[in-house]
């Protein structure tokens, strides 16, 4: 039997209902695909070990650093390489974004922060 396709734009709007709370769309061999809803501010970090991946599939973000800002839109992919220090945030309402990272990569990297999560959910195909 092949592989269940997923809809992830589809499953985001069923499934995710906060910003900032990342979702696993899959594992590919050590990374994760991972998805969110980003919302207007979220903290300063950095990833000491691990490069972090950014595509949008709906809306705009801005991708804030110490020295500059770079904007993304729809279709548009950044990667940020490890240790470089990031801020994530919306400039459309409830944008959506694809990150691929090491698989157990922290969200918030190594900010202590409320936004912190470190169990995320898998998106589920159907239903």
């Amino acid at each position: 039997m092949p592989p269940e396709k997923l809809n992830i734009l589809d499953r985001v709007e069923a499934q995710i209902s906060q910003v900032f709370d990342p979702h696993i769309v899959a594992d590919v061999n050590d990374a994760q695909i991972k998805v969110a809803k980003f919302g207007p501010r979220f903290d300063w970090h950095s990833h000491r070990s691990e490069d972090e991946a950014f595509l949008v599939l709906r809306g705009r973000i801005a991708l804030d650093f110490r020295d500059g800002v770079v904007e993304l839109g729809e279709g548009d992919f950044l990667c940020v390489p490890r240790g470089v220090e990031h801020r994530p945030r919306a400039l459309t309402p409830e944008p959506v974004v694809v990150m691929v990272e090491p698989a157990g990569t922290l969200n918030t990297g190594d900010a202590d922060s409320a936004l912190t999560v470190s169990a995320p959910k898998r998106l589920r195909a159907g239903g």
